[in-house]
C-alpha cells in the first residue's frame, strides 16, 4: 500500500470531497522526522484499508492547503472526516499515538 500525494489543485477533490476519512501527512522533502514516520503511516494506511486513506502534501510546493490549515512545521497530520479537520498532530509521533487519536473518527470495527 502506498500512499497518494495530493496538491493544492486536487486537495478538495481528494481530501475534502471524500467519501472516507484522510489523514493528511503534512510534509517536507528535507524533513528528518518526516521520513521517520513515512514507514509509520504506511503500516498504518495498509492496516485501515477501506476504513480511511492516507495522503501526502509536499509544503513547499503547495502554499494554499498549507497555508489554509496554519500548517507552522513539518510534520503535520490533520484528519479530515466529511470535509472538516477533526484532528490536528504536529511533530513526529508513534504509531499508538497516531492510532490514539484518529481511530474514534474511523467508521468500521466497533460501528
Amino acid at each position: 500500500m502506498t500512499i497518494a500525494t495530493t496538491s493544492d489543485s486536487r486537495f478538495a477533490a481528494d481530501v475534502l470531497g471524500s467519501d472516507l476519512p484522510v489523514l493528511v501527512d503534512f510534509t517536507a522533502e528535507r524533513c528528518g522526522p518526516c521520513r521517520m514516520i513515512a514507514p509509520v503511516l504506511e503500516q498504518i494506511a495498509a492496516e485501515h484499508q477501506g476504513r480511511m486513506r492516507i495522503v501526502s502534501l509536499d509544503v513547499a510546493a503547495n502554499p494554499v492547503a498549507t497555508g489554509e490549515y496554519q500548517v507552522m512545521g513539518t510534520p503535520t497530520l490533520a484528519l479530515f472526516v466529511g470535509g472538516e479537520r477533526v484532528v490536528r498532530l504536529v511533530g513526529a509521533k508513534s504509531r499508538v499515538a497516531i492510532l490514539r487519536e484518529i481511530e474514534p473518527h474511523l467508521p468500521g470495527e466497533n460501528g
